[in-house]
């Protein structure tokens, strides 16, 4: 184990810029995943005809996939049609076709927590059934699904890692090019060590967060 050859500065900001790939890339799938996947999970606890029905048969689909698969059709199989994506914007295709649909049956299921009572007050109030759904459904069901929605974005953040296959040049690539720049792999446990922290940080940062926020809303 060569620490001291590890971790030159060089090495380390090669390490940091591959970190902060990881991060743009996580930090614009989650923003979009939770945007389709609310619309989806919404849609398809509205049980609007034929749009819910279609939904659900893409979501189920989708979360049946290996995400390693759909990050191989979106860079080496969508260019065969015509749509040629660049290797961060592939990745983050796929992360966010992936995790809407996990996203989506999250939200589905907190919508479907809420008390039927209180759905019923609501319309005998004069509420119409979109009124309902977003004053008096949603917050309540945002506020359930805070831990699991959390624990995807956890999730969502290692996965990135899987874009390692497509060459993005994320923490776990760049870890693997200094790795090989070790005759003897005298850096393999430094600099998979670091990457290893360095991932522990942020998402042991985001399940504070999601304590201290459940905490506050019991």
């Amino acid at each position: 184990m060569d620490f001291s050859g590890a971790y030159t500065p060089g090495h380390l900001l090669f390490l940091w810029n591959g970190f902060l790939i990881t991060l743009y890339v996580a930090l614009v799938s989650i923003i979009l995943s939770f945007i389709f996947g609310l619309a989806a999970g919404t849609l398809r606890y509205a049980k609007i005809p034929a749009v819910s029905g279609v939904i659900a048969a893409i979501v189920e689909t989708i979360r049946n996939l290996p995400l390693l698969l759909i990050i191989f059709f979106t860079f080496f199989a969508l260019p065969e049609i015509g749509i040629k994506l660049e290797i961060t914007a592939a990745a983050i295709t796929a992360l966010t076709i992936f995790e809407s649909a996990m996203l989506s049956e999250i939200i589905r299921s907190g919508l479907q927590s809420v008390e039927k009572g209180q759905i019923d007050a609501a319309r005998s109030s004069g509420l119409t059934y979109t009124q309902t759904l977003f004053l008096v459904v949603m917050p309540q069901a945002l506020r359930r699904m805070v831990p699991p929605i959390v624990s995807q974005f956890i999730s969502l953040l290692k996965d990135t890692s899987l874009a390692v296959v497509i060459a993005l040049p994320e923490l776990i690539h760049n870890a693997q090019i200094l790795n090989g720049q070790s005759a003897d792999g005298g850096y393999f446990f430094p600099i998979f060590l670091l990457a290893a922290l360095m991932y522990f940080a942020v998402n042991y940062s985001l399940s504070l967060a999601a304590r201290r926020l459940e905490a506050r809303q019991t």
